[in-house]
């Protein structure tokens, strides 16, 4: 009797599976997983793999020392990286007009009037004059109360108030008027006197839509058709805030520009060459990687953060397989078009707005890992043969294939944090695979940038949990707008919070101020644009006709086929092509995990029952061959 396992390494988790046989039958006895240990396909993946050998020893109730044989997937040399360029910029010039959104202000409405300081003699104002009080640090929230009830019992028309401190509540909790206030001004002596302006706040619950309404700004300020398609930036910075205030001033300018970001030239095999600037947009990008592929390298222009991490990659590629870094190639790039919060250059109270920029996932791929590395380490301290079996692509095929319901031709789809994989196996049992830039991590960072969390730890959490508001103690609202109501009540602390709902049944605040529909909103569409359009330009790829309709199974498996949304909302985009695709379900128990691990023993062996067909000889070798144990 004989124990064989196989080991996946994967980016994030190694997984085991292993087959118990002797003359009469061969049966999966264990599997097991544990988290990689150091970057996939290096000598720092030997802990983790071991811990993962130690798991599934146990499940199948012997210990490491029995096992006979260990079988290493070639993993697939693949580094990818993620990097962002901002494309665009607003900048206010002079004074001009300027619009800021402060989170927490005070009363409701909307009002119009002069600037006037709120220490100033009502001599020297009209009572025909609509006001609208700046009210410095130095003047107390009672004391800004008590002079706007005091103007207001002489007869003037206070339209509103903006406060340099965050006292907008106070204040307005003290006025015998209700006007709109707003506060945390930061830079109010650079608010201008004597200025036309309007203060807006929507009532709980709801946003502004005047001072977010390039008319409705028009209208307040009486601007021409010419002023009109100035303030487009300002109105725009403050859609879906729920208050604004715009200043006019009689000179300068708001504009929108777009600034240098940087060129790519992508460079084919057949030795031509393209260059696009990053400014053009993700799409122009991808158009012209996809006329110049299949790719030999693509460079980035110094200087920029593009070309920084196409020359990162390379570095970090080399130091892996002790290859000089000029000979380290770049084999694909995804661009996809994303929005930053960006500081306005010139503004005076420390607006933000959201600007274009392009975000990109590089791919670097060599033939040099040093698996053999791995496997002489391995035997060393488990005294246990090791084998390296096959290609990664080729044993998540077999694996996959163990799945109820499948045939070839049959193509898989493994979307890790670095990659996006896809094989494909045809009628003749021939198998093609494919890696592409763009996965997990580049939807973590634009969660994190869109989001302005500046935090990818909750970004990956956000793109990894659902997301719920708690509405009561005993109560939480989901994203689809379902109420479950509790047992028990919840940490006061969450009250009125988003929550990301754990696996545990546990929940996590979420430290912003983006709603629930928001953070939906934009977790769903950073996944759109990575894992959906990867997936189709994977398929796409590797189907021999290039037409995805051809394709008849498409078997979703690794860790991101356990995501709670992403194998639905790929499912759903291939259903309209008219293919059969899931999660894979290996060995009619493992679900989309173990694939490689479980087509690495099954090529060792034949295929057994597993497979309802032979094999081909080249990716089948024979128990009795004799076992690589060395270098």
């Amino acid at each position: 009797m004989n124990y064989i396992a196989g080991i996946d390494i994967g980016n994030s988790s190694t997984e085991v599976g292993i087959i118990r046989h002797d003359q009469e039958s061969k049966r999966f006895v264990a599997s097991s997983l544990f988290r990689t240990t150091g970057l996939k396909g290096t000598t720092e993946n030997v802990p983790g793999i071991v811990r993962a050998l130690e798991r599934g020893a146990e499940n199948a109730g012997i210990a490491v020392d029995d096992l006979d044989l260990l079988l290493l997937n070639e993993a697939a040399p693949v580094i990818g990286d993620v990097a962002m360029e901002t494309i665009t910029e607003t900048i206010i010039t002079e004074s001009t007009m300027i619009g800021h959104d402060p989170s927490t202000p005070g009363g409701i409405g909307i009002g119009t009037g002069t600037i006037v300081d709120i220490t100033e003699s009502q001599r020297a104002h009209s009572k025909d004059e609509d006001i609208i009080f700046r009210v410095p640090n130095e003047v107390d929230f009672a004391d800004a109360a008590a002079i706007i009830n005091e103007w207001v019992a002489q007869g003037f028309d206070i339209q509103g108030a903006i406060l340099q401190k965050d006292d907008a509540v106070l204040v307005s909790n003290r006025c015998e008027i209700e006007i709109p206030i707003v506060d945390e001004v930061t830079e109010i002596d650079e608010v201008p006197l004597g200025q036309p302006a309007a203060i807006e706040v929507a009532a709980s619950g709801q946003t502004i839509d005047t001072l977010s309404n390039p008319y409705g700004i028009a209208t307040l300020f009486e601007l021409s058709a010419e002023e009109t398609q100035k303030i487009i930036p300002v109105a725009r910075a403050l859609v879906g805030n729920k208050s604004g205030v715009v200043i006019k001033t009689p000179e300068g300018d708001v504009e929108e520009r777009s600034i240098p970001a940087g060129s790519l030239t992508v460079i084919g095999e057949d030795g031509s060459k393209s260059t696009v600037d990053t400014e053009d947009g993700a799409h122009v990008i991808r158009e012209t990687v996809r006329n110049r592929r299949p790719l030999e390298d693509v460079t980035g222009e110094s200087g920029t953060n593009i070309g920084g991490m196409l020359n990162r990659a390379r570095t970090e590629m080399s130091e892996i397989t002790n290859q000089d870094p000029d000979s380290i190639q770049i084999r694909d790039i995804l661009a996809v078009d994303t929005i930053v919060p960006q500081a306005v250059k010139g503004a005076v109270a420390g607006e933000y707005r959201m600007e274009n920029a392009v975000a990109l996932a590089s791919m670097v791929k060599t033939n040099r890992l040093p698996m053999e590395q791995i496997a002489g380490e391995l035997t060393e301290e488990l005294a246990v043969d090791v084998h390296i079996q096959g290609i990664e692509a080729s044993m998540a095929v077999l694996g996959s294939l163990t799945t109820p319901g499948t045939d070839f031709p049959i193509a898989i789809l493994d979307i890790g944090g670095g990659s996006t994989d896809a094989a494909y196996m045809n009628e003749r049992k021939e198998i093609e695979s494919i890696h592409l830039a763009g996965a997990g991590d580049l939807v973590t960072m634009l969660i994190d940038s869109e989001l302005g969390l500046e935090d990818r730890k909750t970004a990956e959490e956000i793109k990894k949990h659902p997301a719920a508001k708690v509405e009561t103690l005993f109560s939480i609202r989901h994203e689809d707008g379902t109420v479950d109501f509790l047992e028990t009540a919840v940490d006061p602390e969450l009250f009125g919070k988003v929550v990301l709902l754990q696996d545990d049944d546990g929940m996590e605040p979420i430290d912003t101020d983006h709603s629930l529909e928001e953070i939906r909103a934009t977790r769903r569409e950073a996944k759109e644009k990575v894992f959906v359009t990867n997936s189709k330009r994977a398929l796409r790829q590797i189907t021999p006709s290039l037409n995805i309709r051809h394709l008849p199974f498409v078997v979703m498996v690794g860790r991101s086929a356990l995501d709670f949304e992403i194998p639905e909302m790929i499912s759903n985009t291939l259903a309209e092509y008219g293919i059969v695709c899931g999660s894979g379900n290996i060995r009619k128990e493992q679900g989309p995990r173990n694939a490689v691990a479980t087509g690495l023993v099954l090529s060792h062996i034949d295929g057994n029952s597993f497979l309802d067909f032979e094999l081909p000889d080249e990716l089948s070798t024979s128990i009795t061959e004799t076992v690589a144990t060395d270098e």
